[in-house]
């Protein structure tokens, strides 16, 4: 069997076409989503965890990790427009380099969305128990932590998943009006937090502003990476955009320059307010108000706090879903997560099992090994993508590009070269998980994916 057989354009069109998603996300929408993706564990949890590698240099780790992701969001735009499928990097690596890197490639975006649904759910419920606990309630542990932690099962994380993964069954468009009012009562909160904390910020707390050099501000660029992870949900959402060809684009190109902008703000006025080594990890921005006074300000802010978070989750989990969807759509993965409840027009089975599976991990993993694993997937899905740009340039010159990625090669060619220098700054512990992880996506796909391909049996059938 030729493990590198490429889908073509013709049976990109037939999938899109068999699975019928409802298209009704417009731009606003489809950035919208992008926000709420991304701002959120990056700005209220992701910001103290990168803080205590960076020091107040995690300001400058922001600004690198958003070049990274504008100069790849840029790449995403181009292929969003050529190919406006489910599906993202996925979708993208099969057409241009064959069937073996896109199921290598599916499965990092598993390990990037299925463990970013439980990062931030983690973080989610740590912020959580703070408001519970400046109200006066204090949830037992044993029901509070995950058990590296000494609790027994994190649940709040599992509910909140849980809660959201039944949104979803419900479709995208009650979903996406959800997401919508959370992104602009989160924006409103950053917003807040930014205009009370100004004032307090403290000169002396900048220095020194790299305590651990340049390492430590690469370090916490790669910690906090998968903050911006969220255009690459954008772009699962191609199928569903009511003109993918330009909503796509435009809405990754609106939500990156907001959040880059924010994402700078909130980091030089936490690490001005707070001393570095002091910020609270997974409660940093409430912590913060609360640490110079602001009580009323840190309540608001940790119930923003919590309703960003919640979009995230939303967001990721929609992702994954698209990702699983596809991947069974195309025989890799069993045909269980493709098929679409005909009440509601979405996969309803694969919601609930990629539900499931995330809030398992949220109950019984760390905040920081779900942060640093799920950085990994990111960063090599975002290589394929500015690969695949150069490559689709010289083989499929005559396709229609709404979008073109500026300055290629050398656009692509420095976000890989940037991507490898944030993947080398990762800890060996992390890389051990990451490749016990391929090894079972590479294991799933000879036993199963490589004699259920719809691409090979297609092929089969025309010969």
């Amino acid at each position: 069997m030729n493990l590198f057989k490429k889908k073509s354009l013709e049976q990109l069109r037939d999938n899109v076409r068999e699975t019928n998603l409802e298209k009704n996300l417009r731009a606003k929408d489809i950035a919208l989503l992008g926000i709420g993706a991304v701002v959120g564990v990056g700005i209220f949890v992701a910001t103290g965890e990168g803080a205590h590698s960076a020091g107040p240099g995690i300001i400058l780790s922001f600004v690198l990790a958003g070049i990274v992701a504008c100069l790849c969001g840029l790449c995403y735009c181009e292929l969003a427009t050529m190919f406006p499928v489910a599906g993202s990097t996925y979708s993208y690596a099969y057409i241009a380099f064959g069937e073996f890197i896109a199921m290598i490639i599916g499965w990092c975006l598993t390990a990037e969305y299925l463990v970013a649904v439980s990062a931030v759910a983690s973080g989610w419920s740590g912020t959580f128990k703070g408001v519970l606990q400046s109200a006066g309630i204090t949830l037992p542990k044993v029901i509070a932590f995950s058990p590296s932690n000494g609790g027994v099962v994190d649940l709040p994380a599992v509910i909140i998943i849980l809660l959201l993964t039944c949104l979803l069954c419900y479709g995208m468009h009650e979903s996406s009006r959800v997401n919508n009012i959370i992104v602009g009562v989160k924006i409103f909160i950053i917003l807040l937090f930014i205009f009370l904390g100004i004032s307090h910020i403290n000169v002396s707390n900048y220095k020194p502003f790299m305590p651990y050099g340049w390492k430590g501000v690469f370090t916490g660029a790669s910690t906090v990476f998968f903050s911006f992870i969220g255009f690459d949900a954008i772009s699962t959402s191609a199928e569903e955009a009511v003109n993918p060809k330009k909503d796509v684009s435009r809405g990754i190109i609106m939500c990156l320059i907001v959040v880059c902008i924010l994402y700078v703000l909130v980091a030089i006025v936490l690490t001005g307010i707070v001393p570095y080594k002091e910020i609270v990890s997974d409660n940093a921005v409430p912590a913060a108000l609360a640490r110079v006074g602001i009580n009323w300000g840190s309540a608001l802010v940790g119930v923003g706090a919590i309703l960003g978070m919640v979009s995230v989750m939303l967001a990721m989990l929609y992702g994954q879903v698209r990702i699983f969807m596809v991947m069974s759509r195309d025989g890799l993965i069993p045909k269980i997560f493709s098929k679409i409840n005909k009440t509601h027009n979405t996969p309803i089975k694969a919601t609930m099992i990629t539900g499931c599976i995330a809030s398992i991990i949220a109950g019984l993993l760390p905040l920081n090994v779900i942060v640093e694993f799920l950085s990994i997937g990111t960063l090599m899905s975002f290589m394929v993508v500015s690969i695949g740009v150069v490559y689709l340039r010289k083989a499929m010159p005559d396709i229609e590009r709404k979008f073109k990625c500026p300055g290629v090669p050398y656009t692509p060619i420095i976000t890989v070269i940037c991507c490898l220098i944030l993947l080398a700054s990762m800890r060996l512990i992390t890389w051990i998980g990451f490749i016990v992880w391929l090894t079972i996506g590479i294991i799933l796909y000879f036993a199963y994916g490589r004699t259920h391909s719809t691409v090979e049996n297609r092929n089969e059938n025309i010969s």
